[in-house]
């Protein structure tokens, strides 16, 4: 992982940073998993994922496929990680984009949101994320991280209990950019390197 990164005490309790590398190397409680709705580590970082987990994450999914059918998309479950360095991966299925008009900001919210909400009541203190939604799934980079910032401020201002490290693992630099920009003209974090 580079060593660039944004960071700041955004409460008494918790620190947000913005990470350029690679989430699967991440050493938090928990990863997010940008995944499908059949968990079934269909391509991209969900892919990657899957694999670095191994069988015993794979194995999981599937438990959760026979028991739940799933995953919703703007919802979360969580699984063990496997052969990760973290011990839980949260797999959220973001929306794919179509234009807008389909309720995509509020599913990408609710991925957010949900997924905070299963790191409190699952005693998760670090998470990291990706950028959920801009890949495979084709959410605007721009818009998507607004939502992100959106979603983060409201739940660390609003909820009793937080994670004490919440990161965006961003894999190039031009999500990093993007990431950094918008936090800091939402003045949201500082930013030095």
């Amino acid at each position: 992982m580079h060593n660039q990164q944004g960071k700041d005490i955004i409460s008494d309790q918790t620190c947000l940073e913005l990470v350029l590398g690679d989430i699967i190397k991440a050493e938090v409680d928990a990863i997010v998993n940008p995944a499908d709705t059949d968990l079934t580590g269909g391509g991209g970082l969900d892919k990657a994922i899957q694999r670095a987990g191994g069988l015993q994450l794979q194995n999981a999914c599937k438990e959760i496929c026979i028991h739940q059918g799933g995953c919703p998309t703007g919802k979360a479950v969580i699984t063990n990680g496997g052969n990760l360095r973290a011990k839980y991966v949260i797999h959220t299925v973001g929306p794919v984009w179509k234009g807008g008009l389909e309720g995509e900001p509020i599913l990408l919210a609710s991925c957010y949101q949900t997924c905070l909400q299963l790191a409190v009541d699952n005693g998760i203190q670090s998470v990291a994320f990706p950028s959920i939604s801009t890949g495979y799934f084709k959410y605007p980079l721009q818009e998507a991280t607004e939502v992100a910032h959106k979603v983060m401020e409201k739940f660390i201002e609003s909820s009793e209990k937080v994670p004490k490290r919440i990161l965006f693992i961003l894999p190039n630099d031009k999500t990093y950019i993007c990431y950094v920009r918008t936090f800091l003209k939402l003045g949201f974090i500082s930013y030095t390197l």
